[in-house]
């Protein structure tokens, strides 16, 4: 498969990626754009075992957390549906040393399996279906656990932010 075709198969699903990471269609296109730029570059690389539209995506993700660190821009100010995407502020937490700092202690406090299937499913970047291997459970317990923990973590850090 060539790059043009690749680029007409996964332009829409990176830019939508990266759309839900920023909130900012001028960035999530800039994102988009400079991700193709950087697979043309490193196609020899992909050694087909994955996903071609994952590598894309982690590509795209790192391209972005390197634009967020280098301008410090401030993820999802003005989201596009005026729903709460809870994702995104995972993510803006983690981006955040201080915030990440007490997601760590809370994460500390957690009890398992939460701690680890949410360490696994974020740190670690395992998929579900492979947590839920590591735990001899199937990958919707693994889903169900990790969307628990998420929604314990967000419970806390709003109960910070109400207390500040």
């Amino acid at each position: 498969m060539g790059i043009d075709e690749i680029y007409k198969l996964y332009f829409k699903d990176v830019y939508l990626y990266i759309l839900g990471l920023s909130s900012n269609k001028i960035i999530a296109e800039d994102i988009t754009q400079e991700t193709f730029l950087k697979a043309i570059k490193t196609i020899d690389s992909f050694d087909g075992k994955k996903d071609i539209r994952a590598w894309l995506f982690t590509i795209a993700k790192n391209t972005y957390f390197t634009l967020y660190k280098r301008e410090k821009i401030y993820i999802g100010k003005e989201p596009f549906d005026n729903t709460k995407d809870d994702n995104i502020n995972i993510v803006e937490n983690l981006v955040n040393k201080e915030s990440a700092f007490l997601i760590h202690r809370f994460l500390h406090t957690m009890k398992e399996p939460y701690k680890e299937v949410f360490n696994l499913r974020v740190f670690g970047e395992l998929s579900f279906d492979k947590i839920g291997m590591i735990f001899a459970k199937s990958d919707s317990w693994a889903r169900v656990t990790y969307y628990r923990a998420k929604k314990m973590i967000i419970e806390y850090m709003e109960e910070i932010e109400e207390d500040e």
